[in-house]
This record gives C-alpha cells, structure tokens and sequence, in this order.
C-alpha cells in the first residue's frame, strides 16, 4: 500500500483483515470529512484526539502524527483473566501522510498500550476513484496478533471481529462527517 504500511505488511500479524469500498464523495470532501471525523455518534469510544505533529514538507506533502484515546471493554471470558485494574484506555498513535500530487491519504494507526494482549495495525489508503473522479476509494487492511501464550488464537479472533464491527462503525462515523460537511456546502450555495 505504501511505504508508511511496509512494516505491518512484511511481519507475522496473527490475522489479517482486507476491504476496499468506494465512497460516494470526491476526495477533497473526505478529506475534509476524515479531520473532523470525531466527535460522531458512531464513535463514542473515541475520548481525545490530540495533534502530536504537524508538516507540510519541500514536496508539498503534509504529514501529521495524532494520539487518540480509546475506551477498551474485554469481553467477559477476558475479564476473568486479566487483572481487573488493568487500565481500560487504548492509546493509539495515528500517521499520515497527504500527497496532494498523487490524490491520497495513507493513515497508519497501532496501539501504544496492551501489545501483549493484543496489537492491531491498521492502514488506509483514500484515493481519486479513477474510473469515478466525483468518488473516492478507499483500501483498508489490519493486521491483529496477540502473544498471550494459549490464547493467542481466540484473543486475535475477537479482535478481528471487534475490527470488523469497529471499522463499520468508523465508516457510518465518516459519513456522518461528509453529511455534516455537504450540508453546509449546500448552505453557502443557497444563500
């Protein structure tokens, strides 16, 4: 997909999730709707978002790292496990990189925290839908393994499956930015 997501690529993840769905939005709109993605009624379990860093570089591409914090509820047979102290809150580094030349977003996103239990790695690619310029495309892939001895398999089962609930969730989230956003293009072409 790209350099940013060569690393969770080329390694041993546990499982792997793959989709591509194509929105029905041009870029500039899903740009604009991916930075103001949070607060969203779909995302609840998104707590901050913070900018760590910020770049526009010599070849024009601008470059953020953002931490966002997460709620993290174990399923039941997990809790009977893992002490109940252990902290809740997922801390999740975010990359990007937007290359206005090439038309997309690559986003990288890990969990800082909980890595024993389990790691998620996820990358995004938006991009010009080519045969649809007034769309975008967008390639999604996640890698999940868990190195809890024993239970390394069912733990990364859940959390495939807690993927795939989530990332359908970040998409209505999504678009319930673009909306936001189309409703007030729509504002300032009426007046």
């Amino acid at each position: 997909m790209s350099e940013l997501c060569s690393l969770a690529a080329g390694s041993d993840m546990g499982r792997h999730f793959y989709s591509e769905v194509h929105i029905q939005s041009p870029l500039h709109q899903v740009l604009a709707a991916f930075w103001q993605r949070y607060p969203n009624p779909y995302s609840t379990h998104v707590l901050t978002e913070d900018v760590l860093y910020r770049e526009v570089t010599p070849g024009n591409h601008l470059l953020s790292r953002r931490l966002l914090t997460k709620t993290n509820r174990l399923p039941g047979w997990a809790e009977c496990i893992f002490p109940a102290h252990s902290a809740r809150a997922v801390y999740v580094l975010e990359d990007s990189i937007v290359d206005p030349e090439a038309n997309t977003l690559i986003v990288k996103t890990w969990n800082l925290n909980h890595n024993t239990m389990m790691t998620v790695v996820e990358c995004c690619m938006f991009e010009q839908d080519c045969s649809r310029p007034t769309w975008t495309k967008l390639k999604r892939e996640a890698w999940i393994s868990s190195s809890v001895y024993g239970l390394a398999r069912p733990i990364q089962e859940f959390g495939l499956a807690r993927f795939k609930s989530n990332q359908a969730k970040a998409m209505r989230g999504l678009e319930h930015a673009l909306s936001r956003i189309q409703s007030k293009i729509k504002t300032l072409l009426h007046k």
